[in-house]
């Protein structure tokens, strides 16, 4: 081990030896986590992307570290924010669909720092109760969060709705995510004074369509630009991807400013130094990739999402890339590590903490990705499907119920046009990773079953599409 890496290794580990053995809670990190909804991890500016503007992710990119393997397990909205706050995995919650209620007795995130003296606080998209998108969320089913501004879920982001602690329903007055970023900006103000840490979710609905919502003056930018297309989107629907683009690209500057707010926030407050900020998304968006729209698929543009960790007490404020595995279940477990916190049993991710030195190297072969029950916007009618899959940082390899269906060499063809499923050359390839899979696959008792035997199994009632109803 040369002598960078020992001073790095010893850095990192010191830091996170304080955050354990200090049991002081007004010593533990804050928490900020920001996600928002339907973001891929090609469409920001450090990632490559010179068309979309994200000047302050950019920044913080320069702080911090950017996870550059970071994958939604089941990329659709319910089974990842059920996930993101148990540690478990679709078939263990039973939120595998969307619009279905997270158990209210669920160890989770919010009740886990609440024990451990945090306060905690959540504003925007919940998309975890499942009784009406717009219906009151009762305190005993919102997972331990005392500070509530949520609304189920909603897409009209200029009419937008939300449930205060005082279970009134409240509106935003303009864009939802400004406002909700306004409120998150006061909350942080509020906490310079406590003798508490705190944690703190925000959740936005941009850049999910309507793109039609999205700020004009921001689209108006993007309207004078020459947008370049992904290489896999088909000739025939380049002028849809372009329009598109101009209303997406326009949401995410305009929640780029929405990070540069908070982060000017935390800076004066003097808050920054001992937080955690913590930048995602639920899952990507194709955006007529392979001619698709949406999220759900296996591929690249559905799967890799952005994160983005800034956490100067153990991390430093250099910038740096790491391309460790992440999968949805691990972001519980790795936040407590962080935290150190302890892990309650039932978690099925894995605690990631104590790798995260850029230095480091990552024993993670493969994380899982998954489709229990096509529904929603994939429902079978139109070629959606249930899957199982691996993705390593080379690979992505998926198998339907009728067999191997997907292989494909990320790092050769990054675009993933051409199938490698029956080409003789990577059998090999084909046959260690689907040892992978059938290892996870054991690993959280998963038996690979139709979708609808899961929806029976859970009492789920779906319509004709396979998609559980919902009612405003």
């Amino acid at each position: 081990m040369n002598l960078s890496l020992k001073i790095a290794t010893c850095l990192f580990l010191s830091g996170l030896l304080f955050l354990v053995e200090n049991s002081n809670a007004q010593t533990r990190p804050n928490v900020v986590f920001v996600f928002a909804d339907e973001w891929r991890a090609q469409d920001v500016g450090y990632n490559g992307n010179s068309d979309v503007l994200t000047p302050n992710l950019d920044k913080l990119a320069k702080q911090g570290i950017n996870f550059t393997n970071t994958i939604s397990t089941t990329p659709v909205c319910t089974p990842y924010r059920a996930s993101l706050l148990t540690g478990q995995y679709p078939l263990t919650t039973g939120l595998f669909v969307n619009d279905v209620q997270l158990n209210p007795e669920a160890n989770s995130m919010g009740k886990v720092f609440k024990a451990a003296g945090y306060e905690t606080a959540y504003i925007g998209k919940w998309h975890l109760d499942g009784r009406g998108r717009k219906s009151l969320i009762p305190v005993e089913r919102r997972q331990g969060f005392e500070y509530w501004k949520v609304l189920e879920c909603t897409h009209d982001y200029i009419n937008s709705y939300y449930w205060d602690n005082n279970d009134s329903l409240q509106k935003w007055d303009g864009y939802d995510a400004y406002d909700q970023t306004v409120d998150a900006v006061n909350y942080i103000k509020t906490r310079k004074q406590s003798d508490k840490p705190f944690l703190l979710m925000l959740s936005w609905g941009p850049p999910h369509t309507p793109f039609a919502q999205a700020p004009e003056s921001l689209k108006k930018i993007y309207r004078q630009k020459q947008l370049k297309i992904r290489d896999n989107v088909p000739d025939s629907l380049i002028e849809k991807a372009i329009n598109d683009q101009i209303g997406y690209y326009a949401h995410i500057t305009a929640l780029d400013s929405c990070i540069g707010m908070l982060r000017k926030t935390l800076k004066e407050t003097g808050l920054d130094e001992n937080t955690i900020f913590i930048f995602t998304s639920d899952h990507g968006s194709m955006n007529r990739s392979h001619a698709a729209e949406h999220k759900q698929r296996p591929y690249e543009e559905s799967i890799h999402v952005p994160m983005l960790i800034r956490f100067p007490k153990v991390f430093g404020n250099k910038g740096k890339t790491n391309d460790m595995l992440i999968g949805t279940p691990d972001l519980m477990p790795t936040l407590l590590g962080l935290c150190g916190l302890p892990i309650p049993s039932g978690v099925q991710g894995t605690d990631k903490s104590k790798v995260m030195s850029v230095e480091e190297k990552d024993t993670t072969e493969a994380v899982l990705i998954a489709c229990y029950q096509p529904f929603g916007q994939w429902p079978a009618q139109i070629g959606g499907k249930e899957y199982r899959g691996v993705r390593t940082k080379q690979f992505t390899y998926v198998k339907d119920l009728s067999g191997p269906w997907l292989l494909f060499d990320n790092i050769d063809d990054p675009f993933q046009l051409t199938n490698l499923i029956h080409e003789q050359k990577y059998q090999k390839n084909m046959e260690k990773l689907d040892g992978m899979l059938v290892r996870l696959l054991e690993s959280t008792g998963d038996e690979f079953l139709p979708g609808m035997e899961y929806v029976k199994k859970w009492g789920y009632v779906v319509d004709e599409t396979g998609t559980v109803p919902y009612k405003d």
